[in-house]
C-alpha cells in the first residue's frame, strides 16, 4: 500500500535531479573522451592531461557508485552494502526519531526558540493595525458561530438535566455561596445593583401614583373617611419617594447599612452555621429538582445563543466594539508593559515545555511509525527525489578532485624519475 502521495513540486524536483545527473555524467564522458584521445601521450603537457582524465574517471565512477548505492543496486547487481535506504529504511526512521527527540524536542531548546521568537512583541505589533484586529475578530467570530451552530438544543438540555443539575445537587454550595457573598459585601460590589434597584423602584413609583393609590385603597379600613384616606395615602406616597431618594443619594444610609449587615450575617451563616446550611441545601435541591428548571435553562440558553449569533454577525455591534477595544488594549500592554509581555511568554513557555516534555516522545515516534509504513522502493525513490540533486555534486566534485589528484600524482612521478 502506498503512503507517499506525489506533490505538485515533485516534477520540478525530478527535472532538477535529471539535469544534475546529465551534468555529472557528461563530465565523466568528457574525461573518458580525453583519456582516449590522449592515450599514448605520457610526456609533456599531454601526459598531465592523460593522467588527470584517468584519475577523473576513477573519481567520477567511485562517487557514482557511492551515490547510487545509497538508493539502489548499481547496474542492478545486488552488491553487498548497496541500496542502503531500501534495506535500512526502518533503522533510518528510528535514527531520525532519536535525532529529532534529542536535538529538537527538549524543554530547554523549546523555551530557547520561543524566547528568541519574541512572540509578545510580534503579537502586539500585529494587533496595532486595525485591519489585523478586524481579521482576528472575524476569525474568532467565525469559530464562535461554528461552535454555537453545532450545539443542539437537545444536547444542551441533556447536559443540563443529566450532568449539570445532578452534580449541583450533590455538591454542597452553601460554604461557597457564603464566601462569595462575603467577598461581594466586603468589596461593595453590590452597591451598583442596589442603586439600580432603588432607581427602578423610585422611577416606577414616580410614574405610577395612581397604581400606588389604588393598591393602598384596597387595604384601608372601611370605617375611615375618604378624605383621611387620601391624605394618609398621599403622605405615604411622598414619604416613600423621599425615602428611596435618600437611600439612593446616601451610601451610608441606615437602610443600606442594615442591608449590608443582613447580607454579612447571611454570608457568615451560609459558611459556618450548619442549620442555615441545611436549609439552604434543602432549598437548592427543591429548586434544582423541579422539572421546569431544565426547560427554563434551555429557554435562557436559546435566547443567549440567538443574541450572541446576532452580535457576531454585526461588525457594528457592541460585542465587536468591545472586542476591538480589548485587542487594542492588549496590543498596547504587550508592546509597552514588560511585566505583561514577560508573563505571556512565560505562560507560553510553560505550555510548550509541558507538551514537549509530556508528548515529545510520542511526537518523535510519529517519524519512525510513518517510515515503517512506507514502501521501501517508494521511500528510496522519494528520498532520492529530495536529496538526489544535491548528491550529484558529490559526483561532480569527485570528477574534479580526481583530475586534480591525477595531475599531482603525475607531477610527483615525474619528479621521482
Amino acid at each position: 500500500m502506498s503512503f507517499l502521495e506525489p506533490s505538485p513540486a515533485d516534477e520540478a524536483r525530478r527535472a532538477g535531479l535529471r539535469r544534475m545527473r546529465i551534468v555529472a555524467t557528461s563530465l565523466l564522458a568528457v574525461a573518458f573522451v580525453i583519456f582516449v584521445l590522449t592515450n599514448g601521450h605520457d610526456h609533456g603537457v599531454w601526459g598531465y592531461v592523460h593522467t588527470a582524465s584517468e584519475a577523473a574517471m576513477v573519481g567520477a565512477l567511485a562517487d557514482w557508485f557511492a551515490v547510487t548505492a545509497l538508493f539502489k543496486h548499481p547496474l542492478g547487481v545486488p552488491i553487498p552494502h548497496t541500496a542502503l535506504v531500501k534495506k535500512r529504511k526502518d533503522e533510518l526512521g528510528r535514527s531520525l526519531e532519536e535525532f529529532v527527540s534529542d536535538n529538537f524536542l527538549t524543554e530547554e531548546i523549546a523555551r530557547e526558540r520561543l524566547a528568541a521568537a519574541q512572540v509578545g512583541v510580534r503579537l502586539g505589533t500585529w494587533l496595532e493595525t486595525p485591519a489585523h484586529r478586524e481579521r482576528a475578530l472575524t476569525e474568532m467570530a467565525r469559530i464562535a458561530k461554528a461552535g454555537l451552530g453545532r450545539m443542539r438544543d437537545q444536547d444542551v438540555h441533556d447536559f443540563v438535566v443529566g450532568v449539570l443539575l445532578p452534580r449541583l445537587q450533590q455538591e454542597p454550595v452553601s460554604p461557597i455561596a457564603g464566601s462569595f457573598l462575603k467577598g461581594i459585601v466586603e468589596d461593595k460590589a453590590h452597591y451598583q445593583l442596589v442603586d439600580l434597584g432603588l432607581t427602578e423602584i423610585h422611577d416606577w413609583l414616580a410614574a405610577n401614583p395612581k397604581t400606588f393609590t389604588g393598591l393602598m385603597n384596597e387595604r384601608v379600613p372601611w370605617w375611615t373617611p375618604p378624605w383621611v384616606d387620601d391624605r394618609v395615602i398621599n403622605w405615604t406616597y411622598q414619604q416613600a419617594l423621599a425615602w428611596l431618594q435618600d437611600m439612593r443619594a446616601d451610601p451610608d444610609h441606615r437602610a443600606r447599612q442594615a442591608l449590608d449587615n443582613l447580607l454579612t450575617k447571611l454570608a457568615e451563616d451560609l459558611h459556618d452555621n450548619p442549620e442555615v446550611q441545611e436549609r439552604a441545601e434543602a432549598l437548592k435541591e427543591r429548586v434544582l429538582s423541579h422539572p421546569q428548571v431544565g426547560e427554563t435553562v434551555l429557554s435562557l440558553w436559546a435566547s443567549v445563543r440567538t443574541s450572541l449569533l446576532a452580535a457576531l454577525e454585526d461588525p457594528s455591534s457592541t460585542l465587536w466594539q468591545r472586542g476591538d477595544a480589548w485587542l487594542t488594549e492588549a496590543s498596547s500592554m504587550l508592546l509597552h508593559d514588560d511585566a505583561t509581555r514577560e508573563r505571556l511568554e512565560a505562560h507560553l513557555g510553560d505550555i510548550v515545555a509541558f507538551f514537549v516534555t509530556t508528548y515529545g516522545d510520542e511526537l518523535a515516534n510519529v517519524i519512525s511509525h510513518t517510515v515503517d509504513r512506507w514502501n521501501a522502493d517508494e521511500a528510496s525513490e522519494r528520498i532520492e527525489l529530495f536529496v538526489g540533486r544535491d548528491l550529484q555534486f558529490i559526483r561532480i566534485n569527485g570528477t574534479i578532485v580526481g583530475a586534480l589528484a591525477g595531475v599531482i600524482i603525475h607531477a610527483i612521478s615525474q619528479l621521482l624519475r
